[in-house]
């Protein structure tokens, strides 16, 4: 991995040397779901960013870890073509063809200020339908530059059942100084299982 590469990967993700240094700022579910079970499944694992070498290197490590949890996990470039990415109605095609019945969805929203969310932002709007989503989260998208300096960086994390096109979990999650991609994407996920299993979402 070259130098700019890790430096870009580091602003962008925030990613931990411990779980003590990620935080949730805001965590949802949905009242309509009360149990989700992805075992065995096809659950795709989508970066939403403009950097391709960051994102496919940050679905690789998703889609790792969701396998990890006896999930199909999939990373999206590999099965959506990178021009037809942003557009929804394409993409759809190629989540259908692939059978894909979850997603899981990191955005990186903010960089040095920890930004709030109020649960009405995923209960309402764009956010509850996947497909509804998809279009804003593309024309939303936060670029990152390489810094020096300690930052925060605050990121989107989405779960959707495919089977329903329904969002069933979300959160922000706030993270300082960077270290290391891999190690940010399992401490991401190990916080969002705990969390899921809190509200009884998951087993």
């Amino acid at each position: 991995m070259n130098r700019y590469l890790l430096g870009a990967l580091c602003v962008v993700f925030g990613a931990v040397a411990a779980a003590a240094d990620l935080k949730f700022v805001d965590v949802w579910k949905s009242p309509e779901i009360s149990r989700l079970n992805f075992a065995g499944k096809k659950v795709a694992a989508l970066v939403i960013i403009d950097d391709q070498a960051v994102e496919m290197s940050g679905e690789e490590a998703l889609a790792q870890q969701l396998t990890a949890r006896n999930v199909n996990g999939i990373a999206a470039y590999r099965f959506v073509p990178r021009e037809e990415l942003r557009s929804a109605e394409k993409a759809h095609a190629w989540f259908d063809r692939t059978g894909v019945q979850g997603v899981v969805a990191l955005r990186p929203v903010s960089q040095q200020t920890e930004t709030t969310y109020s649960p009405v932002v995923w209960s309402s709007g764009y956010y509850q339908s996947f497909w509804g989503y998809y279009p804003y989260g593309w024309t939303n998208v936060y670029v990152a530059r390489a810094s020096g300096q300690s930052t925060t960086v605050v990121v989107e994390t989405l779960v959707y059942d495919l089977t329903r096109d329904r969002l069933v979990w979300a959160a922000t999650s706030a993270t300082k100084d960077a270290k290391n991609l891999q190690e940010f994407v399992k401490d991401l996920v190990d916080a969002t299982v705990d969390e899921m299993k809190k509200m009884k979402l998951v087993g």
